[in-house]
């Protein structure tokens, strides 16, 4: 028979401080189960911690890249929209300055359709000054987008150039299409189709705007997609390994707590000698 001491539960002592570990270690798989992060403090994993929360700021940026780049393709799309109404107006303007220059029409007649010609030019002077974006002029200025990840190495800027938007611009403001024969008009049509083409040219680097704009939008997308997976990596629990540990763990607290009221039912047996 061993020997009995009444000073110190050695025994209990240490089924105490195994069941506090227990304890502890059933806390915190109950805490990665219940958020289902790995990470639910500065503890667990600091250099993890880190660099997911780093990732994390990186994914911020590049959704808001996101939505910065899309910003910048409405706006061009504004932009491109007035032009093809330009384009609409000058194409009128090309039937106008057409019908002008045949010789069955009358001074009277040609006058006539120069005052329609005269409002075109005035709707285009009109689009080029009050088109706006978010309260700011859209012609003669610069669409300038920033993207970046968070980091000033990942950090770019996609310029597109918004030409001025006027008759004067598109050197009209000048050409008539009245007169007593066709003549005036008929040079009328070479100025008016270059305008045209000047639009045209517009519109087209305004286009390559929009769809460069779209490329970065799409890879910054991707980007997201990719760093949150990286970060998901880092800060995820492992659902089924968590379980199982909550199953040891659960059995473990149990037979700690059984294993301690063992312990002080032991000493209970002193009492036995004093009887």
């Amino acid at each position: 028979m061993g020997t009995f001491s009444i000073l110190n539960n050695i025994s209990g002592l240490y089924a105490q401080n195994n069941l506090a570990v227990s304890n502890q270690s059933l806390q915190k798989t109950l805490f990665r189960l219940s958020s289902g992060s790995r990470i639910t403090s500065g503890g667990d994993d600091p250099g993890g911690l880190n660099l997911a929360d780093n990732l994390r700021a990186n994914i911020t940026a590049l959704q808001q890249s996101v939505r910065n780049a899309n910003d910048g393709i409405g706006k061009l799309q504004v932009a491109d929209g007035a032009l093809a109404q330009v384009t609409n107006l000058l194409t009128r303007a090309v039937t106008l300055a057409t019908e002008a220059s045949n010789g069955t029409l009358t001074s009277t007649q040609r006058l006539a359709l120069d005052s329609e010609f005269t409002q075109i030019k005035n709707e285009i002077d009109r689009i080029g000054s009050l088109t706006q974006f978010n309260g700011g002029a859209l012609f003669n200025s610069t669409v300038s987008i920033y993207l970046s990840d968070g980091n000033s190495a990942g950090s770019s800027t996609i310029a597109t150039n918004l030409t001025s938007l006027s008759a004067a611009g598109l050197s009209i403001n000048s050409v008539a299409i009245s007169g007593s024969d066709g003549s005036i008009a008929q040079s009328a049509l070479t100025s008016i189709t270059a305008a045209i083409s000047t639009v045209a040219t517009n519109r087209g680097g305004i286009g390559s705007g929009i769809n460069r704009l779209t490329a970065a939008s799409n890879v910054l997308t991707a980007q997201v997609q990719n760093t949150t997976a990286a970060e998901d990596g880092i800060r995820a629990a492992d659902i089924a390994s968590e379980v199982t540990n909550l199953t040891r763990l659960s059995v473990l607290n149990q037979t700690g707590i059984s294993a301690l009221g063992q312990s002080n039912a032991r000493l209970q047996s002193i009492l036995s000698l004093l009887r």
